[in-house]
């Protein structure tokens, strides 16, 4: 009996796709075996990519450690939503530090750790910072070289929105240009976020030569796990830069988070790649290009950007941006498979017969 490789666009969900794979393959939204370290009862909002991303991060490194963990987290919408006061959803050692200093915070608790575990002769605990964009990439960003560049045995884990979505929508170092936020209007010549500002902060981090770097986003969990757990094996700094889209900041349906990743990753405008000592060791080839068009049509931040007064000058520079993230990590496929379209149940049942 002949056997096929299992492709992605037959386990691209978790229902129809899911049956065409052996359990231990499965990607499951519950189980048994799951550390649940963020556990239900938060108060994130309908669709947050935040929220998922973390779930399925911290339980990550939860697995690689064998539960031996503890996390420090920035203000923001993940600490916000996950422990309004007197309760939590976390069920881990965890730590709410500054919006600043979290890379800090999270290098001293290495440090004691790691005496702790000296004199007692037990298992040294793993250290993982958390923050959004806003924490990261702007506030804590001095607090976060320095990380790098002491090597600390940190894994910092960046779950990127693209703006300051906690206190009302302001554009942060991540913030996209053309991006309409509460601090970046539609006016002028070029309304929206400003061209040529902000920060790319992983191949900032790869600069630094630390051992690992990458780039995840919720779209495909699997790669996120496998990235996480894979830098739990690194000693010294580690860096994760997760696309997490906002629906309520993003103006995009609570149902579209993960499609949102899914195109950010397929038109190139989100290179999904990692790195080890400051060299690409592997990308995340783009299966089927999109449009940089098919991504921004779904969110209203960039609302302006088409209708009767758009400027398709703006939408070129975009599809510009785009093409030259896919040029530089060489995410296109030149020997890509021939498209085939995504099974409906009908046809997934008759397709299992085959495998």
């Amino acid at each position: 009996m002949s056997e096929n490789t299992i492709h992605f666009y037959q386990t691209g969900t978790f229902t129809v796709g899911n049956r065409l794979l052996d359990e231990s393959q499965r990607s499951l939204q519950s189980s048994m075996q799951r550390f649940n370290s963020l556990t239900s009862g938060h108060r994130a909002c309908q669709g947050c990519g935040e929220a998922l991303g973390a779930r399925y991060a911290v339980d990550a490194a939860m697995r690689a450690t064998n539960g031996n963990l503890a996390a420090a987290n920035a203000t923001g919408c993940l600490e916000v939503f996950s422990t309004p006061y007197p309760e939590t959803s976390w069920q881990m050692p965890w730590f709410h530090s500054l919006f600043g200093n979290t890379a800090a915070v999270a290098t001293g608790m290495a440090a004691a750790y790691r005496i702790r575990a000296k004199k007692s002769g037990k298992p040294m605990t793993r250290v993982i910072a958390m923050g959004g964009d806003g924490g990261t990439t702007d506030i804590g960003f001095g607090c976060l070289s320095g990380m790098f560049e002491r090597n600390d045995d940190v894994l910092y884990i960046c779950y990127d929105n693209e703006a300051y979505m906690n206190t009302g929508v302001q554009r942060s170092s991540a913030t996209p240009p053309s991006a309409r936020t509460a601090t970046t209007q539609i006016a002028g010549d070029e309304p929206g976020n400003a061209w040529g500002q902000g920060k790319n902060v992983p191949l900032i981090a790869m600069a630094h030569g630390i051992p690992y770097v990458a780039t995840a986003t919720v779209a495909d969990l699997r790669d996120l796990e496998r990235k996480v757990e894979k830098a739990m094996q690194f000693h010294g700094a580690r860096y994760i830069h997760i696309l997490v889209p906002c629906p309520l900041g993003w103006g995009a349906a609570s149902a579209k988070t993960v499609t949102l990743a899914r195109l950010a990753q397929e038109t190139g405008i989100f290179p999904v790649f990692e790195a080890e000592y400051g060299e690409v060791t592997g990308v995340h080839k783009i299966r089927r290009k999109q449009p940089v068009e098919a991504y921004l049509k779904l969110q209203k931040r960039f609302a302006h950007l088409f209708g009767k007064k758009a400027n398709p000058e703006v939408l070129a520079r975009m599809q510009e941006l785009a093409d030259r993230n896919i040029e530089k990590f060489g995410l296109l496929d030149v020997q890509d498979e021939p498209e085939m379209p995504i099974p409906v149940p009908e046809q997934a049942e008759e397709r299992s017969h085959q495998i």
